[in-house]
């Protein structure tokens, strides 16, 4: 079973949502433990139910402040930018700018040449839903050439050579993993809209949604963490160059707590979008996907979430829609295991 979603099949419970009158201090006490057994990673942890917020936090912002992490510390969110993409296709789609099982090749810029092998073959959904078959970038041999910002070298250049060069989709309509995919739709955007990435990002999320901590271009802001790799080296935050769809975004527990409150309200544009990205699009003996987001289901319960993890810090989103409640778990360092055992124990104090 994929590891992202393994370890959440142990909290899905068969049991009534009820909150007990100290579930704020329950979470708070869990997150003030784990930072005792390990004090050297900063927490920062936001929840919402039913539109009440709740937040706590734990550790420095750096090991050399003495500024303390809370709610509107900035962190890497890496990956779950990719939630946020899908959202402004899934918005797309919603203002008929596009299909989701229209092909791609109509909608990219005009450098790109699929191939006629794969051409007229790939879908937007297929993009959102990790399974075009399309080659990947070579995350290793960019680290390799630069440990600190690897996606320094990763230029639109080698981006659409990446894409033009590819001659089969050997992996179509099954899983894998793909920054590529999203660093496409990023550019389906920018086309559709005829505006920049950066553009659609604040136009359509940040100022509506009030995001003051919402980054895209300058990271250094007095209250950014610092990132460390799992040996506890500093890591530079991620410049995510032409891949900026799939991992680019900075931000904080309460700007991530009001996007999970625009989420789960059904009649918002954003939370009608999600309604989209929540449809399952792929399927298979170990995971459901809908677009960018991962969809664990039980009898009882249905959790919809993302992970994120640059070289230097681990995150994820989780929301359960019909529950009305939702998290986002920020760690200033590379740990997913830490971050997956504090939302297991977060669900089981939720699902009790």
């Amino acid at each position: 079973m994929n590891a992202s979603l393994k370890f959440v099949i142990g909290f899905l419970l068969a049991a009534n949502f009820s909150f007990g009158q100290d579930y704020h201090k329950r979470i708070d006490s869990l997150i003030k433990a784990s930072h005792l057994e390990n004090p050297e990673i900063g927490i920062s942890v936001g929840f919402l139910h039913n539109n009440a917020p709740f937040f706590t936090a734990y550790g420095k912002i750096s090991k050399e402040s003495q500024q303390d992490i809370d709610r509107n510390s900035v962190f890497e969110i890496a990956s779950i930018t990719k939630i946020i993409t899908a959202n402004l296709i899934a918005q797309a789609a919603i203002e008929n700018k596009l299909k989701l099982d229209d092909y791609i090749d109509a909608y990219l810029p005009r450098q790109y040449v699929l191939h006629k092998n794969i051409a007229n073959k790939i879908k937007i959904s297929d993009l959102a839903s990790h399974q075009s078959g399309l080659a990947d970038l070579d995350f290793a041999k960019y680290i390799e050439m630069d440990p600190q910002q690897p996606l320094r070298n990763f230029t639109q250049e080698n981006l659409t050579a990446l894409v033009n060069n590819c001659t089969e989709l050997t992996d179509y309509g099954r899983y894998r993993y793909s920054t590529v995919g999203f660093a496409l739709l990023g550019q389906i955007v920018e086309n559709v809209y005829g505006k920049s990435y950066d553009d659609m990002l604040r136009e359509r999320m940040v100022r509506p949604l009030r995001l003051t901590a919402t980054l895209t271009r300058d990271f250094n802001v007095k209250n950014m963490t610092t990132g460390h790799s799992p040996n506890g080296t500093v890591q530079e935050f991620f410049k995510w160059n032409v891949a900026a769809a799939a991992g680019l975004v900075k931000s904080n527990a309460a700007d991530m707590v009001k996007f999970l409150k625009a989420i789960l309200d059904s009649e918002s544009t954003i939370g009608k979008a999600a309604l989209i990205t929540e449809k399952i699009f792929y399927k298979d003996e170990k995971r459901e996907l809908g677009l960018g987001t991962n969809i664990v289901t039980d009898d009882n319960n249905t959790l919809y979430m993302k992970s994120g993890d640059s070289m230097g810090q681990s995150c994820i989103i989780c929301y359960n829609r019909a529950r009305n409640w939702g998290v986002i778990i920020l760690l200033d360092y590379r740990n997913s295991k830490m971050r997956n055992e504090l939302l297991n124990r977060i669900s089981e104090i939720i699902l009790e």
